[in-house]
């Protein structure tokens, strides 16, 4: 090979500068534990009772109301309700399932007081069909209907009539036992009985949920207990295919359950 001329290639690789990718990956990771973060704040906020998600929910609406009751507590504010479980009157801390729990107990108990009412000896055996106890999500309702011959007003009236206003001073004997709120609504049949234009069933549905009012608070009911009186006219029938059957006129207590869940 003497003689020949040597060529030497010279390969030059090109590097990559620290400014090319080298912050790439801390952006990803960034993302990553910020995604990571937010799934166990969902998490925690799915296992929390509804004070808690109702306080998470009202900050985020308003960022600029403040979420702690107290700024030495960690309560949130939430209707009333803070994080922490309430105090039983005894002692201790109540969770909110041992709370409707408890609750739930007391008015099953009213609700077998008021059907032993009608039992033999209750002393309202002759009102058996025309008393309807229910346990429902709102609370315990009690629906004092009518029956031919068997009415709780006079005709077209708000005037209570024997045995409406005895049945109602026992019925708060049983009430009064509870701390829970208290609703009553008036409801009337299809029939109009007013040929006054101004007074319909509307009127007389309320005036007769206030009559039941009044002698629920003649009875010791305190005021403050009373949470709605309401007048539904016939718009709530309880049988609707007969919207003359007397029984759609009566008179509703609902004891409104404290806590639901």
């Amino acid at each position: 090979m003497k003689g020949e001329e040597v060529r030497v290639r010279i390969i030059r690789k090109k590097g990559h500068g620290d400014g090319h990718h080298g912050g790439a990956w801390k952006v990803a990771y960034a993302d990553f534990v910020t995604t990571l973060m937010a799934l166990f704040i969902v998490l925690w906020i799915v296992g929390q009772n509804d004070a808690v998600k109702q306080a998470v929910a009202q900050h985020f609406r308003e960022p600029s109301i403040a979420v702690f009751k107290d700024p030495k507590t960690s309560a949130m504010t939430a209707g009333g309700d803070g994080i922490l479980p309430a105090e039983r009157p005894g002692g201790g801390l109540e969770t909110d399932v041992e709370g409707r729990a408890t609750e739930e107990r007391a008015l099953q108990e009213a609700a077998e007081k008021i059907r032993q009412l009608t039992e033999k000896g209750g002393g309202f055996e002759d009102l058996k069909e025309q008393i309807r106890i229910e346990l429902t999500i709102e609370g315990l309702r009690i629906e004092l209907m009518e029956r031919d011959g068997k009415p709780f007003f006079e005709v077209g009236s708000a005037v209570l009539i024997h045995p409406l206003r005895p049945l109602l001073e026992k019925l708060h004997g049983i009430l009064a036992g509870l701390p829970n709120a208290i609703a009553i609504e008036g409801h009337t049949d299809s029939r109009r009985y007013s040929q006054q234009r101004t007074y319909t069933n509307w009127e007389l549905s309320v005036d007769r949920a206030n009559s039941a009012r009044r002698v629920l608070e003649g009875a010791g009911l305190p005021a403050e207990r009373m949470d709605r009186v309401v007048g539904h006219a016939d718009r709530l029938l309880l049988f609707a295919d007969r919207p003359l059957d007397p029984g759609n006129r009566r008179i509703t207590l609902l004891v409104l359950r404290q806590k639901r869940g």
